[in-house]
């Protein structure tokens, strides 16, 4: 699962991908702007989630009800001094299983259907009404995808791959770099010309001669503007794509997408797959070198050395296991710790090198996943002589814990690393590819987001490569003469941001420093605020009063404030089905044809439900790039809705006693306070002050992200409301998304709705 505590990189240039989240998984909103990284790529009784203090109880088991402050005397300690008191750590559990049931159960049961379908097309359907049911949930809103943003650059539009899953969007080794900026005519002739050779394996030499005839002149370096540090240097011990999206630089994979989107050989010569589709035998490639930070030879590469990293993944729990789960035969009992003899995966090495990974069913998009980091390989000898032992909660010794302690079979080794400052990364020399690699020299430059104007400035200096334009920049530009001589949008990616409504917070300051993030709300305020997060009218009343238009303005500027806007979860026009299929929607039998894509078959259920929320355009093809959400009229109706069920509850909602929602914000960022305001606003104003957004400063980008980015667990999510993270895709089929929100830890987001 790509981990994308999702900090969008708006720092980024055209080809770089923005996000502190994993590999595709889960990603963080950037302390900056948002860039381009497709150029590169119930019913169940429960409590309030502060009811230890109060001593409440569940009253029924309607999603309207649940936990009531019917009869409890208000408790005016402030939340964050009475954090102790208010929740149980042995119930906790049973807690977030019954609030899951509640909010997410029929999600729950229409994804299962989903799982047991006979067909591919039957099965793209059933996802599809799945995500229908999450939707209407209203934990979440969708917020924007990455890109659609103004940007200047000097990398190459076609760079990298623009898969929407995996890692490899982030591969810079073979990027097209020029020392000047490249203009906006030249720009747009690329892209056409990449959409022309597409599959032909021609782009590059073309686009190479192109850019020389234009008279640019290309360079072996780039540098790249990043907005995080990595918290780990074990790639199979971490989903975050802040961690995954350097890792990526330093090891290769089995096949890899290039940049015309066509997955080739890399550390995987070949492979075949049986006839019953279960069994997917590589060839590894021979020759290929493990070498340290400085160089030197420490092993050869071997089949082995992707069952070891299989094995390493699994015992580290890093949020990546759950990918292979119910996919490669006996995963799932190990992870579970049903067995310990890891002989019993399904991934062996019959010699040296040949590889076969054993399947528990047939799984059309199996080679999808391969651009992942849940697949990369581990020097088993290099690992075990860093101290690194096999078997779950065994210890990793010093592998990991910095980039000299780490084996690297990439195009790059890391040769210094200052924190918060760069990362410098120089071509392996014994890189098996190296004759093809169009980057020598990658540096990673910090930048902290406080100063908006920063990137830009190093974009013009020469320092970074390239940058998305904010609301100040994009004047600055016009002013200086490089936007109309420059600017290009960039596309959008798969990547979704969303705003998640906390259901059963317990934190009220932040995990890793109470003095951050304090919330000023008192115990009682907290419990009401609990209360409401649970009835669904209130979170769809929430959810419809953003104008997201007018906050997404705040990072992309008034001209392209719809580009980036999704609202759905996965990309409506992510698959589309091989073949006619009818499914039932609300007892009545609907067929849908072939090529019929997956985001019509969720605003169909939508629809038949009676939700207000548009997900789909018919016309374009597309989620995005409208605002299907914003509902002042049906924010109103749902609120109204809620109130009445709240009253019932012992929970009184009016402009004199309103619903307080604590949003933590960057303070340090302009633009984020500024997104912060807007988000408040527009609540406020839709739903007539009977709800309050208390916006809570956290100085640093870091306190931010310790807020709702970090967190490992739901209890340790210091807010009402966040929207600092998301998720990108891990492979090619809806279920990277929906598996997302699964219960009992299984799911990686859904911590970020207080659970789990």
């Amino acid at each position: 699962m790509k981990k994308y505590n999702r900090v969008i990189a708006l720092l980024a240039a055209t080809s770089m991908s923005a996000s502190l989240m994993a590999g595709c998984g889960n990603t963080a909103t950037p302390a900056t702007e948002s860039t381009d990284s497709a150029q590169q790529t119930e019913t169940a009784t429960t409590q309030s989630s502060d009811t230890t203090a109060a001593e409440t109880t569940a009253a029924e088991t309607t999603e309207s009800e649940g936990a009531s402050l019917v009869g409890v005397e208000p408790d005016t300690r402030l939340a964050s001094e009475a954090y102790s008191e208010l929740w149980d750590v042995d119930s906790y559990q049973t807690e977030s299983s019954d609030l899951y049931n509640k909010v997410l159960g029929e999600y729950y049961e229409e994804y299962q259907k989903a799982l047991e379908a006979e067909t591919l097309s039957e099965r793209y359907a059933l996802e599809a009404i799945a995500e229908a049911k999450l939707l209407e949930s209203g934990v979440f809103i969708p917020l924007s995808t990455r890109g659609g943003n103004y940007a200047v650059s000097r990398m190459a539009p076609g760079s990298v791959t623009k898969v929407l899953w995996g890692n490899d969007d982030e591969r810079w080794h073979n990027a097209i770099v020029t020392t000047e900026f490249i203009t906006s005519e030249d720009h747009l002739a690329l892209k056409e010309m990449l959409n022309e050779l597409r599959g032909t394996g021609t782009y590059q030499t073309e686009a190479k001669k192109y850019l020389e005839e234009k008279g640019y002149t290309i360079k072996d370096s780039y540098n790249y503007p990043s907005t995080s540090d990595p918290v780990t240097w074990d790639v199979l011990a971490t989903s975050r794509q802040a961690d995954s999206r350097i890792l990526i630089q330093l090891y290769d994979g089995l096949m890899e997408y290039d940049v015309e989107n066509v997955q080739q050989p890399a550390l995987a010569e070949s492979y075949e797959v049986s006839d019953d589709g279960l069994t997917y035998t590589f060839k590894i490639r021979e020759g290929v070198k493990w070498v340290d930070s400085q160089g030197r030879e420490v092993a050869d590469l071997t089949a082995d050395d992707f069952v070891a990293g299989m094995q390493h993944m699994m015992d580290a729990m890093g949020g990546l296991e759950y990918l292979v789960q119910g996919v490669i035969v006996g995963a799932d009992a190990y992870i579970n710790g049903e067995t310990t003899d890891f002989s019993t995966v399904g991934v062996k090495a019959v010699d040296d090198y040949t590889l076969e990974y054993t399947l528990e069913q047939e799984t059309p998009y199996f080679t999808t996943m391969l651009s992942y980091g849940v697949f990369a390989p581990l020097s088993r000898s290099y690992y075990e002589g860093q101290g690194g032992q096999f078997g779950q909660g065994a210890s990793a010794g010093q592998y990991g814990t910095d980039a000299d302690h780490i084996a690297y079979c990439g195009p790059f080794l890391v040769t210094s690393f200052t924190e918060k400052n760069s990362i410098v990364f120089k071509a392996n020399p014994s890189y098996w590819n190296k004759d093809n690699q169009n980057i020598k020299t990658l540096t990673y430059v910090y930048e902290d987001g406080t100063d908006v104007t920063k990137s830009y400035n190093d974009a013009i200096a020469g320092t970074v490569d390239g940058v998305a334009l904010n609301t100040s920049t994009i004047e600055t530009a016009k002013a200086d003469g490089n936007f109309d001589k420059f600017q290009y949008t960039v596309d959008t990616d798969a990547t979704t941001f969303n705003g998640f409504l906390n259901i059963n917070r317990k934190a009220y300051a932040n995990f890793n420093d109470a003095s951050v993030g304090v919330s000023a709300k008192t115990v009682y305020e907290g419990q009401r605020t609990s209360i409401a997060m649970q009835n669904q009218a209130f979170r769809l009343a929430v959810c419809a009063s953003l104008d997201r238009a007018s906050y997404n303005a705040q990072t992309t500027g008034e001209d392209l404030k719809l580009n980036s806007l999704r609202n759905s979860y996965v990309p409506g026009n992510f698959v589309t089905l091989p073949e006619d299929v009818t499914v039932d929607i609300n007892g009545t039998a609907t067929t849908f044809k072939a090529g019929t894509y997956n985001g019509e078959i969720t605003q169909a259920q939508l629809d038949a439900d009676g939700v207000q929320i548009k997900a789909w355009d018919a016309e374009t093809l597309s989620s995005d790039g409208f605002d299907g959400w914003y509902n002042p009229d049906y924010a109103k109706e749902s609120l109204a809705t809620a109130i009445e069920e709240l009253a019932a509850q012992g929970v009184e909602v009016s402009a004199e006693n309103p619903i307080q929602i604590d949003l933590p914000y960057f303070s340090g960022s302009e633009i984020y306070t500024n997104r912060a305001n807007a988000f408040k606003q527009s609540l406020e104003s839709t739903l007539d002050k009977n709800v309050v957004i208390n916006l809570v400063a956290c100085e640093s980008a870091d306190d931010w992200y310790y807020a709702a980015y970090y967190p490992e667990y739901g209890y340790e999510f210091n807010c009402d409301m966040c929207d600092v993270s998301g998720w990108g895709p891990d492979y090619g089929d809806p279920q990277t998304y929906l598996d997302t929100m699964l219960p009992d830890y299984a799911g990686y987001m859904v911590k970020s709705i207080g659970i789990f």
